[in-house]
């Protein structure tokens, strides 16, 4: 680790999202161990929260019950905060969330963050939708004060992710009709409030809920309706770069331009980056080589998310067909890959541009091990810190 004194006060803090891959060769069971292993790595290491995802029915993705990976984090480590990045309200519903986190916030008070965000999913009528791109981000690509902004990638594919969702819904389970994103963030708040009535004027009590010492947080891709709901309601907001870096920019203003005082005084943003460190660039390059393949798998893929290939398998970009390259640039080039140096540089750029409070990279790798040094070399040379790290602005209120 670097000494203390040197780390650069400007740095904002580092955060880790872990879809608990699973590498091709290996189990989901395997997965999930390792995943409990890495935490208790970046825990020693200084970052300062470590978020599951939740993802269901994908080969390669592991992390499908980010409360019970939560638990099981907190348990082994001393220090670093625990969550989901996100919990999908279109699967799990705000109170089964809320009284997941509550719970495990009962154990480990003030290490534990609730995320929750919405998913690509079918509503009634049998046609699956998305958000549309902004519209600032529908042209060619931007370089923003050094930050390169890709453009949208093309949607002439989606028929295979609607298929995909609608096919899956029966098997996950997803029949709930979630009411608008702000009355479920609501109802999250209002019964850690003690104070949630329905629309008959009945009034609720949680235990596990009520007064829970948890953060709650809002996850977006767009400037829409998830950016805005966290703005309105006071809420610490995570930005999606690593996923839809096309929108970042204005996700982040739409959030600050709805921004008013109420669980926090003022705003707090999270962006997300994937990130991949090695000792050389050129050993950084060649541990990325599958990731393009992996993307199209999610993008594309009839079955979602693949086992993680080695990078001995992975289609070399100048092989490519040019359709599969347009649908997977956007993320491939938004990568930031490299040696040390050439990373902090990068997200250096990344944090100043979107004015984040705090950066939340996930790291992709077919060899856990590498995975590992990715991020303690990222640490290092960063400036993590060990000790105990501080959490988001004090509340405003109350509420």
């Amino acid at each position: 680790m670097t000494d203390p004194a040197a780390t650069p006060t400007s740095r904002v803090p580092l955060s880790v999202l872990d879809l608990a891959l699973v590498p091709e060769g290996r189990t989901g069971a395997q997965a999930v161990r390792d995943a409990v292993d890495l935490a208790v790595d970046l825990d020693r290491l200084g970052y300062r929260r470590v978020w599951y995802a939740e993802h269901h029915l994908s080969p390669g993705v592991g992390s499908a019950s980010p409360a019970v990976l939560a638990a099981a984090v907190a348990a082994r480590t001393e220090r670093i905060r625990v969550g989901s990045g996100a919990v999908l309200l279109s699967t799990t519903s705000p109170l089964v969330a809320a009284e997941q986190f509550g719970t495990v916030a009962a154990l480990h008070p003030g290490r534990v963050d609730l995320g929750l965000g919405r998913a690509f999913t079918p509503p009634q009528g049998g046609r699956a939708t998305r958000p549309a791109p902004a519209a600032a981000a529908a042209g060619g690509p931007r370089v923003v004060d050094g930050l390169y902004v890709p453009p949208a990638p093309p949607t002439a594919g989606d028929s295979v992710l609607r298929e995909r969702a609608l096919a899956q819904a029966a098997v996950v389970g997803a029949s709930r009709t979630p009411a608008s994103f702000r009355a479920e963030v609501e109802l999250v708040l209002g019964l850690r409030a003690g104070t949630y009535t329905d629309d008959g004027g009945r009034r609720y009590v949680s235990p596990p809920v009520q007064d829970a010492a948890f953060d709650l947080w809002v996850l977006a891709s767009s400037g829409g309706e998830s950016a805005r709901v966290a703005g309105e309601l006071g809420l610490p907001l995570a930005a999606n770069y690593h996923v839809s870096p096309s929108n970042t920019l204005e996700t982040v203003a739409a959030y600050r331009a709805a921004f008013r005082p109420g669980v926090l005084a003022e705003p707090y943003v999270v962006v997300s980056a994937d990130v991949l460190v090695a000792d050389t660039t050129e050993r950084a390059r060649e541990l990325a080589a599958p990731f393009a393949d992996w993307v199209l798998s999610i993008r594309r893929g009839t079955d979602g998310a693949i086992a993680y290939p080695r990078p001995a398998d992975a289609t070399p970009w100048a092989e490519r067909p040019e359709a599969e390259r347009a649908v997977v640039a956007d993320r491939v080039d938004t990568r930031v890959v490299g040696d040390p140096t050439t990373v902090v540089d990068r997200l250096e750029t990344l944090a100043r541009v979107t004015g984040a409070d705090e950066l939340l990279v996930t790291t992709a790798t077919h060899d856990p091990a590498d995975r590992q040094r990715s991020f303690a070399l990222l640490a290092q040379a960063w400036g993590a810190t060990e000790g105990e790290a501080p959490r988001v602005p004090a509340l405003a209120t109350s509420h």
